[in-house]
Formats: structure tokens, C-alpha cells, sequence
């Protein structure tokens, strides 16, 4: 999925950004949001200096549905 600042200003586009204390927490919200949604997937998972946590931006469309288990 390609995704620019044009996409998003479309109704029913998001972006997320999503903070847990792990990074295997963050790796199960993206792929539970994948499920729901379409997805960017999972992404890359970063730290912030003097931040507790790590944080992942998925974007999602929440018009269509995601991938079936």
C-alpha cells in the first residue's frame, strides 16, 4: 500500500501511531490492526531518548477490511 499526505487527507485513512513498553506488544497491535484493516503493515519500531516504550506509525485504511486469519 502507498501512502502520501494526499491519501490521507481522504475520509476513512488514519494514521497511528502506537506506543507499548515492548516491542513484541507493538508487533501484535500492528498485526491485530492488519487483521481489522488494510495496512501498511508492520513496520519499523523505534526509541525515543528519554522516553520509556518503543513506538510503530502504521497507516490504515479502515474502509476496506484486512486479511482474513
Amino acid at each position: 500500500m502507498r501512502i502520501d499526505e494526499q491519501h490521507i487527507a481522504e475520509p476513512g485513512l488514519v494514521v497511528l501511531n502506537v506506543t507499548a513498553a515492548d516491542e513484541n506488544t507493538v508487533r501484535a497491535v500492528m498485526d491485530g490492526l492488519q487483521q481489522q484493516w488494510a495496512t501498511s503493515g508492520i513496520t519499523p519500531v523505534w526509541r525515543t531518548p528519554g522516553k520509556a516504550g518503543v513506538t510503530a506509525r502504521v497507516y490504515a485504511d479502515i474502509r476496506r477490511p484486512g486479511t482474513a486469519r
